[in-house]
């Protein structure tokens, strides 16, 4: 492997794999698997030494949440298949069962490795004056003030549980962590087993005064909870404790045929809190009868339990990545404010008037999209707003602003998507807000979720009405929009706004749409389209023209989408691929995907972004590419059971702002990127460690985009792909494609 540099070189030497069969189910990587390597990745990055401590810390907790979501909803999936006595294989020819032992086994080392990673990052910190104690090394002086903080902060939230024929065992939530007690009754040595829920309203981490050292030091909850049995079981000694925590199934089922789609989802999410418990965590050595206990009480097998020598709900390390401690951080980032906003005094509406304009998120701020929306509200020659939310904050000033524009008598519709995973609640009381305020509220459909990011925002000027759209990448959440990667169309274009319009009928109305000019929509033509564009590159390469594809999203796993890939490739496009998570690709085997190369990307932000790019007869870049942004990834959930966009970029800037610029700079990265190989495994190259190599996030940090660069003119503005003449692969005679 020479380099993760795909804009800079060749393609490798495609291997030969013995035993390998092209047209059987191997040319396909498992879904589950593949998505379990991307959580490695993302727990590898705690190890790297050019990653701040605490956001190595940061990255151990993030994969032990990835790895809790994984089990309750894909884990969960395959389980009641098994249990079922389904055989059906998976693309890559594994049977329900075969797959979870192969997690099992996978997802036991991972864990193992969460606690290698957090005992060294422990030492680290306590080098730095940031200590986590146990309740062994607390001095009398701690003792007394951690006493008085149980007793007043702690102990009035507390539930203790005895468990015996009188007080059966209790329900343990998703995600419950609890301490399971053997006790000893002083008076008659009689033995009494007991439950501690611990409270997930009190702080995993609770500080300790500095004491003349001044270090910052945290003694763990659940060692508070058992320094003071005693408040709990006045009389008893404690002569066993372990702690476990446990997952539930957390897919939610709805009735397709739900005559109340919101009164249904909020009798669904009871049904999912106290779904059938799939996996557990229990501390090693735990004794033997407690053990039992639970294990019988939880209903699982013993495949289904995992004993931890360490740290259980490694989630909550999450709570030491310390405010105070910026110096063992990323450096702080203030999002660029796009000039040509400043140009225009902040009006939204007057520099996309002038021209259209891509914002790049978290780099350029996502406060651009909320102003749009709260500007929209607030102005009187704004008569409609159209909005599809799909997950937003809390506290949304989106959903602030719609409720404005209602109130101010606009007419405004927001689709809300209740399917949302794990933010269903939290739709339905947004939904209840809206409806309050005088917006009408659409659900979408029972059997596709609307997962489309659409604003439509139609104004009156001039005598005409004119409609300013958004399309994005990512959701319409502000905190989320501080760490995703993701892009934002804002445009006044004709043909959008209508797109814009028709999308929205058929979400509200029900009725497929015809007519769209430059649009895609799932699951209707977006996939026929990225198939017929594949083969259009194809039918360029076997008739000698450049044929090239640029890509980059969260998942590809799609086996008709990869099975057009190969073909492809086999024809000689060269398909270079951006994919964080999730990929069933795979590249570099001479005679299937030759022309191929994948790589993933994982640093200080999520990739988040959608892009596709392709030559269409003139390679990349060149004029004549047609360059897409799109909310699906090229899974079979995306392309078939959503309603999705696929929109293309006609601007100039913007076109070249996602080429030169974006795919460009992830293209060229080094610092962040694992390449697959040939033999399903991602794998980074050593020159990727090394001093002065090129981040894409720290290129798009200190860059200003084309599009939003305003009067400041673009002259600063580096061109990263390489002269024309010395591109591998390239036609010397195109032009160069930043412009004015």
């Amino acid at each position: 492997m020479n380099s993760a540099d795909f804009l800079n070189s060749d393609f490798l030497e495609p291997a030969e794999l013995a035993g390998f069969d092209p047209e059987g189910p191997q040319r396909f990587s498992n879904r589950e698997l593949s998505w379990l390597a991307f959580n490695w990745r993302v727990l590898e990055e705690a190890g790297n030494p050019s990653v701040p401590l605490l956001e190595r810390l940061r990255f151990v907790s993030i994969s032990a949440a990835n790895l809790d979501e994984f089990y309750t909803v894909r884990v969960a999936g395959l389980r009641e298949l098994a249990n079922s006595g389904i055989t059906t294989p998976a693309a890559d020819g594994r049977t329900p069962a075969e797959q979870l032992a192969l997690i099992d086994a996978d997802a036991r080392k991972l864990m193992q490795e969460q606690q290698r990673c957090w005992n060294g990052l422990r030492r680290e910190m306590e080098a730095e004056g940031i200590v986590v104690v146990d309740r062994k090394g607390l001095s009398a002086a701690d003792r007394t003030v951690m006493e008085q903080h149980f007793l007043s902060q702690v102990f009035p939230v507390l539930t203790p549980l005895a468990v015996d024929p009188a007080h059966p065992f209790p329900f343990i939530q998703n995600g419950g962590f609890a301490l399971a007690l053997m006790l000893e009754r002083r008076s008659d040595k009689r033995n009494l087993r007991a439950l501690l829920p611990v409270p997930g309203q009190v702080p995993r981490f609770l500080p300790l005064p500095a004491g003349r050292s001044q270090r910052q030091r945290f003694l763990p909850l659940e060692d508070l909870l058992l320094m003071h049995v005693e408040h709990l079981f006045p009389g008893y000694d404690l002569i066993g404790d372990c702690a476990f925590r446990i997952l539930r199934n957390s897919d939610l089922e709805v009735e397709e045929e739900a005559e109340d789609l919101v009164r249904e989802f909020e009798v669904a999410l009871k049904r999912r809190r106290r779904g059938e418990v799939i996996r557990m965590k229990i501390s090693a050595g735990a004794p033997r009868e407690l053990r039992g206990m639970i294990v019988h009480e939880t209903g699982l097998k013993d495949e289904e339990v995992v004993d931890i020598k360490g740290m259980i709900g490694v989630v909550d390390l999450k709570e030491l990545v310390l405010d105070n401690r910026p110096d063992l951080m990323w450096p702080s980032y203030t999002p660029r404010v796009p000039e040509r906003v400043q140009d225009f005094d902040g009006d939204i509406f007057g520099a996309v008037r002038q021209k259209d304009m891509l914002l790049h998120h978290p780099y350029e701020s996502f406060d651009m999209v909320v102003r749009f929306l709260q500007q929209a509200a607030r102005d009187p020659d704004v008569l409609a707003i159209k909005q599809t939310l799909y997950r937003t904050s809390r506290d949304s000033p989106i959903v602030a602003a719609l409720c404005e524009a209602a109130e101010d008598g606009k007419s405004v519709t927001a689709l809300v998507e209740l399917k949302a995973r794990f933010d269903e609640a939290a739709n339905i009381r947004q939904s209840r807000m809206l409806e309050r305020a005088g917006v009408h509220v659409v659900y979408g459909f029972t059997n596709y979720k609307t997962h489309a990011k659409i604003s439509s925002v139609v104004r009156r000027e001039a005598g005409r009405l004119v409609t300013y759209s958004h399309y994005g990448t990512g959701n319409y959440h502000p905190i989320t929009a501080r760490i995703y990667t993701d892009v934002s169309l804002l445009t006044c274009d004709e043909a959008l706004g209508r797109d814009a319009t028709r999308i929205f009928n058929y979400l509200s109305g029900y009725a497929k749409p015809d007519m769209l000019e430059n649009l895609k929509i799932s699951p209707y033509s977006l996939k026929p389209f990225l198939l017929e564009a594949l083969e259009r590159e194809a039918l360029h390469a076997a008739q000698g023209r450049p044929a090239e594809v640029w890509a980059k999203m969260n998942a590809v796993i799609d086996p008709e989408v990869v099975d057009a890939l190969y073909k492809a490739s086999q024809a000689g496009v060269k398909i270079s691929l951006v994919v964080r998570g999730i990929c069933g690709v795979r590249p570099g085997i001479k005679g299937l995907s030759e022309n191929i190369r994948v790589k993933s990307i994982v640093g200080r932000f999520l990739e988040h972004s959608r892009i596709v790019c392709f030559g269409n007869g003139g390679g990349l870049p060149s004029d004549a590419a047609r360059v897409f942004i799109s909310s699906a990834d090229w899974m079979g959930r995306n392309l078939n059971r959503r309603v999705e966009t696929l929109v293309e970029i006609h601007n100039d800037t913007v076109r070249d702002q996602i080429v030169e610029q974006i795919m460009a700079a992830n293209l060229r990265d080094e610092a962040h990127s694992w390449v697959l190989m040939p033999d399903g495994q991602f794998r980074r190259p050593e020159a990727a460690r090394g001093p002065g190599v090129f981040s894409c996030h720290d290129f798009f940090m200190r860059t200003p985009s084309l599009s939003g660069r305003g009067s400041a003119g673009i002259g600063d503005v580096p061109q990263l792909t390489l002269p024309q003449d010395i591109r591998p692969g390239h036609d010397p005679d195109r032009a160069p494609l930043l412009r004015e």
